[in-house]
């Protein structure tokens, strides 16, 4: 069974970048398109959890803020410094993220839309990784990449 790792602000949800604060207060939040279908079609198979950076809001701050959106039901969990004890962006981020999950790296597919932090330490440490890439960046380290979340619904990870 695959497990699938996504990153939160600008992959599942937007990210306002003149909004201050806890996305869960925030006065609007919504989803990147497709991630509503998205996670349903997966959910059916594969657990999913969300890994992110955020790190002014707690595990309970987060799933409010899914649940605002209706994704809350797809998830199975949420990591971030708050419960892992470390930023985000480092390949022992994901390491820990396996071992509290129990799997080996190749069961879980990270997918980010920032390159730096979401894909090269994901692979780094072993993970299957997808780059995000809605605005269809020069993909100049060949990364797998998606340009919509439907996408994923069809991808192989091979």
């Amino acid at each position: 069974m695959q497990v699938y790792l996504f990153d939160w602000g600008d992959t599942l949800m937007v990210d306002f970048p003149n909004t201050q604060g806890k996305m869960c207060d925030w006065e609007q939040v919504e989803t990147i398109e497709g991630a509503q279908d998205t996670l349903s079609c997966l959910s059916k198979q594969s657990q999913i959890y969300i890994a992110t950076g955020a790190g002014d809001s707690s595990e309970a701050d987060i799933r409010q803020a899914f649940e605002r959106v209706d994704l809350a039901q797809y998830i199975s969990g949420y990591f971030c410094k708050a419960n892992l004890g470390i930023s985000k962006g480092s390949t022992e981020f994901y390491t820990r993220i396996i071992r509290k999950l129990g799997l080996t790296p190749n069961q879980a597919i990270m997918v980010g839309d920032t390159i730096s932090k979401d894909v090269i330490p994901a692979q780094k440490a072993g993970l299957n990784a997808i780059w995000f890439n809605p605005n269809r960046l020069k993909n100049e380290k060949r990364l797998k990449q998606i340009h919509t979340l439907k996408e994923l619904t069809k991808y192989e990870v091979v």
